[in-house]
């Protein structure tokens, strides 16, 4: 059986069928001929990181995968703070936000453009009229992460559990910050969303009247005056990934989320690029995870393709996305096919409709195991559809993990405690048993 396992995670991959593609998903549609290999000399079956039906994001979805726990998650505002090397104290908040176009209505900011194009130095100017606020004692700054994207970060009596401004639909008023239900009562919670509040009234009453934003009136352009926040989170301890699974990890990936992510349960981080060619990049990746298998056990080679050209809109668009993504994996799958000592596993992470109005969506993705030992079934196609007559059947959450750990020869029997910690792999670190007894 292999030793060690390389996850391939297509972003997104997942989607719904569309007229224009025959009522097929991109996935189906798109020539697939290196996953449906895969699929075909492998046992396929279905995946959700969560409850089936439940839309996840990203890193929500990844951290189940990477098995931990829901009540683990610090919020995506503070992995994002870490994988762009923010500093972040654990007491601090760490809230998601980027720049926005907005206009007044009844006593309410209606959301216009996420993001509207912006020079460099325009960017600088406005960040530079908003970069500080303070507040009842809870001080609250920007900090740029890229072009019109940052975090704001909280200190003070600060909590996380407050509601988003962001409505992330054109033509919707922005969002009350109120704290959530459960700590409408909590001062913490109540002094965050006041502070919050303030500095984004604040801001936008900095930035309607900004010079840069009468300059690009006069130019026809809309304006950069408001702030949208979301996913508020703090940084909490949990056990490194190679302590509660035994295996030293590494990550491959090309956004912040995944680079904070890594760094939040100890997997080293291999940051990557991504081009206008999606296939090469996977590639790339490919060849970089097979070069660290001398280092690592586990291995996740990301990418961020398939979500972002869902996003668009357009499933044709997506089509050609996975069919690139496709002709890479198999430029550099073979030698990774070959090692008798390497679990390959392809999966997504989400699903994410080709179509509005939602974001992400509910449904399964497809799972592929490639490797020695794996149990054969008759799925010979890598896709939504035909995996669910695969062997592995359904799998959720951290299932993900724990099968990886058996088909690495490292599932312990339940009931056996070789440490005083219960994990769930085997053999563990332990202490050998010594012939002399301590005396005191």
């Amino acid at each position: 059986m292999p030793s060690k396992c390389v996850l391939i995670l297509l972003d997104g991959l997942g989607d719904r069928s569309y007229e224009q593609l025959m009522h097929q998903t991109p996935l189906q549609a798109a020539r697939t001929p290196a996953l449906d290999y895969l699929a075909e000399m492998g046992a396929s079956g279905l995946y959700h990181a969560s409850l089936v039906g439940q839309a996840l994001p990203s890193e929500n979805a990844h951290f189940a995968m990477f098995g931990y726990e829901k009540e683990e998650f610090p919020g995506r505002g503070a992995l994002e703070a870490l994988g762009a090397g923010i500093d972040l104290n654990p007491e601090d908040v760490a809230v998601l936000a980027h720049f926005v176009s907005v206009r007044e209505s009844k006593g309410s900011l209606v959301l216009v453009q996420d993001r509207p194009a912006a020079s460099e130095d325009e960017t600088l100017a406005l960040i530079k009229a908003v970069e500080a606020h303070e507040k009842a004692g809870v001080n609250v700054r920007f900090v740029r992460s890229q072009k019109l994207d940052g975090i704001i970060m909280l200190q003070g009596n600060v909590a996380p559990f407050v509601t988003d401004s962001d409505p992330i639909r054109k033509g919707a008023p922005l969002v009350e910050i109120k704290p959530w239900t459960d700590y409408r009562q909590d001062i913490a919670s109540c002094n965050t969303a006041r502070a919050l509040k303030a500095y984004l009234i604040d801001s936008y009453r900095k930035l309607k009247n900004h010079p840069v934003n009468k300059l690009r009136a006069k130019k026809g352009l809309p304006p950069v005056n408001a702030i949208a926040t979301q996913r508020a989170g703090r940084l909490k301890t949990v056990v490194p990934f190679a302590r509660k699974y035994g295996l030293r990890g590494l990550s491959i990936a090309s956004s912040f989320v995944y680079w904070g992510l890594a760094a939040y349960i100890g997997l080293d981080c291999r940051k990557a690029t991504d081009t206008k060619d999606p296939g090469k990049d996977i590639a790339r990746r490919l060849v970089i995870a097979r070069k660290a298998l001398k280092t690592y056990d586990f291995i996740h080679v990301h990418t961020k393709a398939p979500d972002e050209a869902a996003h668009k809109k357009d499933p044709v668009a997506k089509k050609l996305v996975i069919e690139s993504l496709d002709r890479g994996i198999g430029e550099a799958i073979g030698p990774l096919m070959n090692d008798p000592e390497v679990l390959i596993i392809v999966t997504a992470d989400h699903c994410t409709p080709s179509e509005e109005p939602l974001i992400h969506s509910g449904e399964t993705v497809p799972l592929t195991f490639f490797g020695r030992g794996i149990r054969r079934d008759r799925v010979n196609q890598f896709d939504e559809i035909s995996a669910a007559n695969g062997a592995l059947g359904c799998l959720r959450g951290k299932e993900l993990t724990y099968l990886i750990l058996n088909h690495l020869e490292r599932a312990k029997l339940h009931g056996i405690m070789d440490t005083p910690d219960d994990q769930p792999f085997w053999p563990g670190h332990y202490e050998p048993f010594k012939i002399e007894q301590d005396r005191k």
